[in-house]
């Protein structure tokens, strides 16, 4: 920030000296033209008396041109001497007998109003852009196939980002250059000036010079930044280029002088010509198809698109990976990109902080994902504008954000999984399932009522057999259960009878039925009893083959059940073994002993499941039941014993079914245990993804926010933003009170400017533009007055003053985002998108509307090319010398780059840089003045 203020500061100088540079130029100008005369003329030009000055000078040097030279010298006079009526502002009066010293005061008072104007636009630029920012963030959902053929919904943006970058983008950064243009011709009468086609001009060389020299050596040291999009860059730097060519052309070439309505017109539809090639040259269409295209993995292991890069695939089989790729949108890899980026930032930052909870550590990938996602032109303008008008650091707020999208997202999941209260009365058993021991009397069984419990409910009940039989296994019942309101359960009792004959496990059911009004039967409305006989020292085995988990189970447990008897006491070993799960990544394997208690019919084995929070997980592992023995000191054992030791011819039916009781292992000893990835968390990862966009933080949700905001002081951060860090109190500095009460009025009076969630940021837009306009209306009024109270001419001011106060805040973005961009796109690529779009839209726009008007009534549209198409030939020149140095550097072995790079040679570029624009300010200057002819 202190570099930023240094190089405002700096500016200010610059314009300081220019003012002077304007000064002497005038100076000389005079002293040209009467260098017959003596001192004494001089000293008398700027006084009332200057019109018999210069009748004095020309008399002395061709007596017989007296008459004309007369009629000149008034004119002139009256042209220095007082200043037309502006559209908007009204003239500072009285007009005549100025004198010096009145003079250089209201060019201060003018000088410092264009200031504060210029801050206002930026203020309310901010609000256009982010109401730009929330259009061109519209999403839709849309259903892809992913790489096995599944269908996965998401949501994509509807706009493609060229396309805003070039339109909406472009608007909303070179508002005030093109309204002005377009203004200026209303208030002259749809007569050519020089301040609008000026300032475009001038800001074009300023973006192409300055803010890549200024990017090109603030990057931090032993970085670069080199354009991603290297084929759009191509196009609208061509682009940029020929606008200012054809400018020139129409202006000195096919009609000297005159706009003829048909240049006008094509120059306007270059416009959608430019955004609908670089489209298609984005997009890889028609020709562009059939150029180089290979793919390489990135840093964080996702396949992307390369530009003549070699392919380097990760994976086992190279092509079939490609291939897949290929198959797969545009649309559904960025998504899937995003996804995997967030769970890599997961990962990374639970081994950076081992000890954190899951919810802290995605609410810190949640940050980080929104401050690494792509930003656009609009995100890094309006953090620029608000750090100097005193509204504190926009990345600050990426925080509070994360923290309320977790917070929201948990709160949707979690309302998913509640029950929901409004719908119709049901009635059902829970549980469904009841496992009883023949000895255990009577059990009582539960039936519940769920949803509408504010009323009066019964349903009937009735037992039937199974492998069971009512009257020797069990007491059959039948009858009605009553819910009163309020009441929200009843339970019932079922009595067992016990025999001391060895049987198998049995079973019987219960049914609901015939249910009052209004309410419905609900699964499960019929439950199982199982009956287990306890003359067995019982069967063992697990209840399923495959059990599936998440991995944020933390420990599963895993059942052996016990069935056909549960006498004695049993001890069942266990153990894990790995298949394609490894024990101490995927889950901590397990060995020991299951001891059954007599009439125990369930043991549980406990396995701890290693969370990695893995969006896509699918590993298995398998645990294993050995031979169950009786234990040693069971009872049961010492007679099995000792009825083993008989012959098998000499033992009784009871024996016989003695040793048929010892325990064994039934069909399942071995299962699966299948560990898949959360479904919270992939719910979360889906919806958390979805939401990591920087739309919503640049947009408003109400009035309320907005007056807060404008009225609050939030400290701008002097150090990067971290989102491992809380967001601690800090007390704003001197200078962030300074700026705020500054643009106090400005924030307060812009606070009144609809939200961007109002009608999806369109009322904003619209809003907002025409406010724009009424500031560049007054802007352009407080420059003209500007140089003709100093005697500066309209092209001068619009090159040097007009062009660099639309560009500071421009200036600042850049530099923002050359810093915390990994690409040069933000930085480089949009200068030049919008320098072509500012000749197309701005000057094509206005020079249509007075063609036309002129063409209507009869006359011509007159445009002088004089400083302007001097001003435009400097400038397409330099732009090739500019964009030349840039593609060297791309292609140089040892930057690779065009930002950043080695120390001295991205210092001797940007000098070369910025030189251009000295020359080329200095150039057109002298040529305004007619020091320089051509």
């Amino acid at each position: 920030m202190q570099l930023l203020r240094r190089t405002v500061r700096s500016v200010a100088t610059f314009a300081v000296l220019l003012l002077l540079l304007y000064v002497k130029a005038h100076t000389f100008a005079l002293t040209t033209g009467q260098a017959v005369d003596d001192s004494a003329s001089y000293s008398t030009l700027n006084e009332t008396s200057s019109a018999e000055s210069l009748k004095r000078v020309v008399r002395q040097v061709d007596p017989t041109k007296e008459e004309i030279t007369t009629v000149k010298a008034d004119v002139e006079v009256e042209e220095l001497g007082t200043c037309s009526e502006g559209l908007v502002l009204p003239l500072w009066m009285p007009q005549r007998k100025i004198s010096i010293g009145d003079r250089a005061i209201r060019g201060f008072v003018y000088f410092m109003l264009m200031v504060y104007l210029f801050v206002g636009v930026s203020i309310i630029s901010d609000r256009f852009m982010a109401s730009i920012e929330a259009i061109t963030s519209i999403e839709r959902d849309v259903v892809v196939r992913g790489p096995k053929g599944e269908k996965q919904t998401m949501r994509v943006r509807i706009w493609n980002e060229t396309v805003a970058n070039l339109t909406l983008m472009a608007l909303g950064s070179s508002a005030p250059e093109i309204l002005l243009s377009v203004i200026e011709i209303y208030a002259k009468n749809f007569e050519s000036g020089d301040l609008g086609p000026g300032t475009i001009v001038g800001s074009a060389a300023y973006n192409l010079f300055v803010i890549i020299a200024l990017c090109m050596v603030l990057i931090p040291k032993g970085e670069k930044r080199r354009i991603k999009h290297l084929r759009v860059f191509i196009v609208t730097a061509v682009l940029s280029i020929f606008a200012y060519i054809w400018l020139w052309a129409i202006l000195s070439l096919i009609s000297p002088g005159i706009i003829e309505v048909w240049e006008g017109v094509v120059t306007l539809l270059m416009f959608p010509a430019t955004v609908l090639w670089a489209y298609i040259a984005e997009r890889r269409l028609l020709l562009y198809k059939y150029m180089d295209k290979n793919y390489r993995m990135n840093q964080r292991g996702t396949v992307v698109a390369g530009e003549h890069d070699s392919v380097e695939m990760g994976a086992d089989d190279p092509k079939q990976t490609s291939k897949q790729f290929l198959q797969m949108s545009k649309s559904a890899h960025a998504y899937d990109e995003a996804r995997m980026e967030y769970i890599q930032l997961l990962s990374e930052l639970r081994q950076k902080y081992p000890d954190a909870d899951l919810e802290h550590l995605e609410m810190m990938a949640q940050e980080q994902m929104i401050n690494r996602g792509n930003k656009s032109r609009a995100f890094y303008r309006v953090q620029a504008t608000r750090k100097l008008i005193g509204s504190g650091n926009l990345m600050r707020k990426i925080q509070e954000r994360a923290h309320e999208d977790l917070s929201s997202v948990k709160a949707q999941i979690q309302t998913y999984n509640d029950d929901d209260d409004d719908v119709p009365t049901r009635i059902y058993f829970e549980p469904g399932h009841y496992t009883v021991m023949e000895n255990c009397g009577e059990f009582e069984v539960r039936v519940v009522r769920r949803g509408d419990i504010s009323g009066y409910s019964h349903v009937y009940f009735e037992t039937y057999d199974g492998t069971a039989s009512a009257g020797s296994d069990y007491v059959g019942k039948s009858g009605i259960l009553n819910f009163p309101p309020g009441v929200d359960e009843q339970r019932f009792k079922i009595e067992i009878i016990d025999d001391d004959i060895f049987e198998e496990d049995e079973c019987f059911y219960i049914r609901l039925f015939n249910p009052s009004e209004n309410v419905s039967l609900y699964v499960p409305h019929t439950a199982t009893i199982m009956i287990l006989d306890d003359d067995h020292a019982g069967i063992f085995a697990f209840g399923d083959a495959l059990h599936e988990v998440n991995e944020s189970v933390g420990a599963y447990v895993l059942p052996v059940m016990r069935y056909s008897g549960a006498r004695g006491t049993v001890i069942v070993p266990y153990w894990s073994e790995d298949e394609t799960a490894i024990s101490g990544r995927h889950y901590h394997g397990v060995r020991g002993e299951l001891i059954f208690e007599n009439n125990v019919t369930e043991q549980f084995i406990t396995v701890p499941i290693i969370e990695e929070s893995t969006y896509e997980k699918d590993v298995k592992f398998k645990v294993n039941i050995g031979e169950p023995v009786l234990a040693p000191d069971d009872e049961l054992l010492e007679k099995i014993r000792l009825v083993e030791k008989k012959p098998a011819e000499d033992l009784t039916d009871l024996e016989r079914i003695l040793l048929m009781s010892k325990p064994r292992n039934g069909e399942l000893t071995t299962t699966y245990i299948r560990i898949r990835e959360s479904t919270e968390f992939k719910s979360t990862v889906d919806k958390l993804v979805a939401r990591a966009n920087v739309s919503s933080v640049l947009g408003t949700s109400s009035w309320k926010e907005q007056f807060k905001d404008a009225l609050t002081v939030v400290p701008a951060d002097e150090h990067e933003f971290d989102a491992e860090e809380e967001v601690g109190e800090e007390v704003p500095k001197c200078m962030d009170y300074i700026s705020h009460f500054i643009c106090l009025f400005w924030k307060v009076l812009f606070a009144f400017v609809p939200p961007t969630d109002i009608c999806g940021g369109y009322v904003t837009f619209v809003i907002s533009i025409f406010v724009i306009g009424v500031l560049t209306a007054v802007i352009g009024d407080a420059a003209t007055y500007f140089g003709c109270v100093l005697n500066i001419k309209d092209s001068v001011t619009a090159i040097c003053f007009v062009a660099l106060g639309t560009s500071i805040p421009d200036t600042f973005a850049s530099i923002i985002a050359a810093k915390q961009d990994q690409t040069a796109d933000n930085c480089i690529g949009n200068v030049t998108g919008s320098n072509a779009v500012n000749v197309f839209l701005g000057i094509g726009l206005a020079w249509s509307i007075a063609s036309i008007y002129h063409a209507v009534n009869g006359s011509t549209f007159n445009v002088e090319p004089g400083t302007i198409g001097f001003a435009v030939t400097l400038f397409c020149g330099e732009a090739v010398i500019a964009i030349g140095v840039m593609m060297i550097r791309r292609s140089t072995k040892s930057i690779r780059a065009e930002l950043g790079g080695p120390t001295i040679s991205k210092w001797m570029n940007a000098s070369i840089l910025l030189l251009l624009w000295v020359i080329y300010l200095i150039v057109s200057t002298l040529e305004a003045y007619d020091i320089i002819m051509v």
